[in-house]
């Protein structure tokens, strides 16, 4: 079991940056892939990143190819998700999640999740 807090979000108008950050609780870390995903309202949670801890593999959702860039520090147990020329679009609830080994693109791949952070972007 992992447990996972997101921290990094808030306020920000179209055209800045944020970068948030994910602290895994787990006595063995990298053996873990992690993923951010995020919800807005009426829609469903969806993949935006994700990292294999062990050789930093990434991935990344079309929609943010090139603006997001995942990363890792496993020395502190943290990923982080820096995430520039954000749109209004881009504005959701964003979650952590963990699992073993390879990263996932699905929800229903992931058994840990954080309690989520909120980024709202101003147009």
């Amino acid at each position: 079991q992992v447990q996972l807090v997101e921290s990094g979000g808030g306020l920000v108008q179209a055209g800045g940056s944020l970068r948030l950050s994910c602290v895994a609780s787990r006595r063995t870390f990298s053996d873990l892939a992690l993923g951010w995903f995020r919800q807005a309202p009426g829609k469903e949670r969806e993949f935006v990143a994700g990292i294999t801890l062990s050789a930093g593999n990434t991935y990344y959702a079309n929609s943010v190819k090139g603006r997001f860039t995942i990363s890792r520090d496993n020395a502190k147990s943290t990923v982080y998700l820096q995430m520039n020329s954000l749109k209004p679009e881009d504005a959701a609830v964003y979650y952590c999640a963990a699992r073993l080994f390879v990263v996932r693109t699905t929800t229903d791949e992931y058994n840990n999740w954080g309690q989520g952070t909120q980024v709202t972007v101003s147009s």
